[in-house]
């Protein structure tokens, strides 16, 4: 399968080709650990979940790879409120991100590196910066000297002398450049450190990605990726003290996606406009979520309201209910999934999983995919109305959607947070009908009122009791 992927380094759609055939060595930027992350923070873990997820459909074995900073000035900060310590909010906030990335049926990355386990490589890789003259240390900090490395701003393509530090890179008289960025910053008193040849310390923000970059993926990757505003500075400075270090690139392709704006304005701790994952998910499905999340395209805003998160629940509920029927009438059917199609469907299915392939293909656009999920959608509606639909023929609909939501991850998890798995519903749904063959009215409504609890709504149908999640 052919993919192709927007370089933010080139500007340009590119086909990908991995360094080593089969594999694929990819790099997202994790949280900074010191709050609940937001809807913002939730986007690219949801569209980056989903580029692996198609990556490894596509037969590439994906080492992914998400970092946590869990020490930093804002940790420091929040440590200070709370009357806790860094490590103490860092545990608390990484089990909170881990709770938010279940809840959204993201999958677990091959490997989570936290700054505090890598120091003694963070400082191996500044000193190496200072032995060829690309830092440089001043009272006790160290700095990454911008002059030397001639490429830098080709990433985010800004002039040197235009360009603008954001966050977290300070500009002081101990520079030589306004534009240096530092490595390592001496410790100010009572705070968290760690000893180095320049003194007691801790780490920059950009240093901790190119560090745990190297550790586990070696000099070059194939792919890194994260938010629009990581671009600049973060990335820019990544490319810059790991290209003079290695001499390779940092990485082949540089995938950035969009912002997320609530109810069309930017999304600002100064509007006070943020939503919390953990909190949203009480009141909206995750499915929603990710619906929501990949029906625009990664590269353009995305802009949250009830309106189109509204759209977004009702949109998605076609797909699992298509499912759910789907399921139950192989079921009322007796049946177990087929080896083959039968002719009819069979091409009608193979240019639905080609137009998937080709849409994801064409630097993952999901919301084409979509579009295609829906045109099966409609297929399996229309057969599952036919008298002579077959157990062959519904069983080759649910492996094809199954097979394309394995990518996309829309369906509800099997274990919802009713804490029931479908085969625990399936069996409550038997036992009500042999309570109510039986007369023992009271246990079948005892049943019913647990389903209805939990938040499962029965229906008669024809072909007996059909069962979804509402």
């Amino acid at each position: 399968m052919t993919v192709h992927i927007y370089n933010t380094l080139t500007r340009s759609k590119e086909a990908f080709v991995s360094q080593e055939p089969g594999k694929v060595k990819m790099y997202v930027c994790g949280p900074t650990v010191y709050d609940y992350i937001h809807i913002g923070n939730a986007r690219p873990v949801i569209f980056f979940d989903v580029v692996r997820r198609y990556l490894e459909y596509a037969g590439y074995e994906v080492n992914y790879i998400v970092n946590f900073t869990d020490v930093d000035d804002k940790l420091i900060r929040k440590a200070e409120q709370l009357g806790s310590t860094v490590p103490e909010v860092a545990e608390k906030f990484i089990n909170a991100f881990n709770e938010d990335l279940e809840s959204l049926g993201v999958h677990k990355a091959s490997m989570n590196p936290r700054v505090t386990q890598h120091i003694p490589e963070i400082i191996a890789f500044i000193q190496e910066l200072v032995d060829k003259g690309y830092a440089y240390t001043s009272e006790g900090d160290v700095y990454f000297r911008t002059s030397k490395f001639e490429d830098y701003g080709k990433l985010s393509h800004q002039n040197l002398e235009e360009l603008q530090f954001g966050i977290r890179i300070e500009i002081g008289d101990r520079k030589e450049n306004p534009q240096d960025f530092v490595l390592w910053k001496g410790a100010k008193p009572g705070e968290i450190n760690w000893e180095s040849p320049w003194g007691a310390g801790r780490p920059g923000w950009h240093i901790e990605c190119s560090a745990m970059a190297r550790t586990y993926l070696g000099n070059t990757l194939d792919i890194h990726g994260g938010g629009h505003d990581l671009q600049f500075p973060h990335h820019e400075c990544e490319v810059a003290q790991s290209e003079a270090l290695t001499g390779h690139p940092l990485s082949n392709y540089w995938m950035h996606n969009g912002y997320v704006h609530i109810n069309n304005e930017k999304m600002s701790k100064s509007l006070g406009n943020g939503i919390a994952v953990h909190e949203l998910v009480k009141r909206v499905k995750p499915n929603a979520i990710r619906y929501f999340m990949l029906a625009t395209h990664y590269r353009s805003p995305l802009n949250f309201s009830d309106d189109t998160i509204e759209q977004a629940e009702k949109s998605v509920e076609r797909i699992v209910n298509c499912a759910s029927n789907l399921k139950h009438r192989l079921s009322a059917l007796g049946a177990e999934a087929a080896e083959a199609a039968p002719s009819e469907l069979d091409g009608k299915l193979a240019a639905i999983r080609e137009q998937f392939e080709t849409k994801m293909g064409d630097d993952f656009s999901t919301p084409d995919a979509i579009t295609a999920v829906f045109e099966l959608v409609t297929e399996a509606n229309q057969y599952m109305n036919r008298a002579d639909a077959s157990a062959e023929g519904l069983a080759a609909l649910l492996k094809t959607l199954e097979q394309m939501d394995a990518v996309l991850g829309l369906l509800p998890q099997q274990a919802a947070e009713d804490g029931l798995l479908d085969t625990e519903i399936e069996q409550l749904i038997v036992d009500r009908t042999e309570a109510r063959k039986s007369k023992n009215w009271a246990r079948a409504d005892e049943i019913r009122d647990l389903l209805t609890a939990k938040g499962i709504a029965l229906e008669d149908t024809p072909q007996g009791i059909r069962w979804r999640r509402l």
